[in-house]
């Protein structure tokens, strides 16, 4: 039997509602990068290939946001909590000829055990967002000791007007709590989206979402929003 056409399946937000990842990826097969990440990557300008930088994708997926990264000449760690996001993000060209190479490691874990070293960039697109709330703070702190001055944060945030703060289990802050997280960063974007889903389908929802592209503040530009 053949698969619905893609405007008759369930939108991609309602099976992240049922953390079914394996019809979230299907949904969101072929989607482009973020543009948080894009926008975060031209930010960041040319890459020298002798010295490529080095980013870490959170919740990386099927490798959506990854596999630009690396066709930019970037070096990634690529996580995931789901072996299947993670299997298809190894099959895609640029992740497969950049695991060959040596410039792309992938790690399986949950949010609370992953390790973040040093970076250039962590990218985290709409993932932050399903870390159980009082795993959230340590995962944060993880993430800001990562980027040095100059480094940046790309992603999302859910806000506390977000329809999904109903389900649980998830991570919603207000807009005072989301720009305290970047209180020792400049923001390059700062977007808050609040309006109701738009989508055809039966699945509706309020949005409330942050999307962010920040760079880590120098002592010079203390004061600087």
């Amino acid at each position: 039997m053949s698969s619905p056409p893609p405007d008759a399946q369930p939108p991609a937000h309602e099976a992240a509602a049922r953390r079914d990842w394996v019809a979230y990826f299907d949904r969101m097969a072929g989607k482009p990068a973020r543009e948080t990440l894009t926008g975060a990557l031209d930010a960041f300008g040319a890459v020298a290939p002798s010295a490529p930088p080095f980013a870490v994708d959170l919740g990386a997926g099927d490798g959506r946001d990854t596999a630009v990264m690396l066709e930019r000449g970037w070096r990634v760690l690529a996580h995931d909590g789901h072996a299947e996001g993670l299997r298809r993000l190894r099959h895609r060209p640029a992740c497969a000829a950049a695991l060959a190479e040596g410039r792309l490691e992938v790690v399986h874990a949950d949010f609370a055990d992953i390790e973040i070293p040093p970076a250039n960039l962590v990218n985290a697109s709409f993932s932050l967002p399903f870390c159980p709330p009082d795993a959230f703070p340590a995962l944060w702190r993880k993430i800001d000791a990562a980027l040095a001055p100059g480094a940046r944060f790309s992603g999302q945030l859910f806000g506390d007007r977000d329809e999904w703060i109903n389900l649980g289990g998830l991570t919603h802050l207000t807009r005072a709590q989301a720009l305290d997280l970047f209180s020792d960063y400049v923001l390059e974007s700062f977007r808050e989206e609040d309006r109701p889903s738009t989508h055809k389908g039966e699945a509706h929802k309020h949005w409330h979402t942050f999307h962010i592209i920040a760079r880590k503040r120098s002592e010079s530009q203390t004061g600087e929003r």
